[in-house]
């Protein structure tokens, strides 16, 4: 297992800002040429340009499986896919609201499962895919219940989908708090819960991102959760 991703293709879902965007550049840092994805053009626009000469951009609405099978038939065969897309709300949701409730599957439980539908067929069997769950999943917070459960999900997803398409592997990065554009602007109201972590502190994109990317090296490594969160599970 070596450091260099070179001659590798990485797409990433939710590449064009925050964790996803951090992956993205981390990647190519590391040699690999990398696609980002978005349901937005001005956005994929903008992260190709930031990425440099070499990365590429593709718009995908992953609430739409004819839109995420035409784009995968268009983006062809490639070794890596990390799946961040949609953000988590941390607002208390009503547990009871079921219709309010579905968002929280839509893009990042079913939208992660449409991409892997229709990409499978071009990954490489060395290859990997990667999700996105969050902390809640491991610690759930008042008002947090349909989100936990949703995180949750994720991570059981990438547990049998690591069965059911071997040899590729799949595994899932679960974040505590990570500054990214989402969460500019309210790192006063998160320092007091972060400064009870060992870690005290928020994570930087590009720290999380080595999580990815080991799971992208890490030949031996399937059906596994990386819980990224300065320990936040254990406070």
């Amino acid at each position: 297992m070596g450091d260099s991703l070179q001659g590798q293709r990485v797409v990433v879902i939710g590449g064009t800002s925050g964790i996803g965007f951090g992956v993205a550049s981390a990647a190519k840092e590391a040699g690999a040429s990398v696609v980002v994805a978005s349901s937005r053009k001005e956005k994929v626009e903008a992260a190709v340009a930031r990425l440099g000469p070499g990365a590429q951009g593709a718009v995908i609405d992953t609430g739409s499986e004819d839109d995420v099978a035409s784009a995968f038939a268009e983006l062809g065969a490639f070794d890596h896919l990390v799946y961040t897309a949609g953000n988590w709300d941390g607002r208390p949701t009503d547990m009871w609201d079921l219709e309010a409730g579905q968002w929280i599957f839509r893009i990042r439980f079913w939208g992660a499962l449409r991409a892997i539908k229709h990409a499978r067929q071009s990954i490489s069997s060395s290859g990997s895919i990667t999700l996105t769950s969050g902390v809640a999943a491991h610690k759930p917070r008042p008002g947090n219940t349909v989100t936990s459960a949703g995180a949750a999900a994720i991570e059981n997803l990438a547990r049998g989908l690591a069965v059911d398409l071997a040899p590729i592997r799949v595994n899932c990065v679960s974040p505590g708090y990570i500054l990214t554009e989402a969460l500019e602007g309210l790192e006063d109201a998160i320092r007091p819960m972060t400064a009870r972590q060992p870690v005290a502190r928020m994570g930087e994109p590009g720290e999380i991102a080595q999580a990815y990317l080991y799971f992208m090296r890490g030949t031996y490594t399937t059906g596994t959760v990386a819980i990224v969160d300065g320990g936040q599970v254990l406070r």
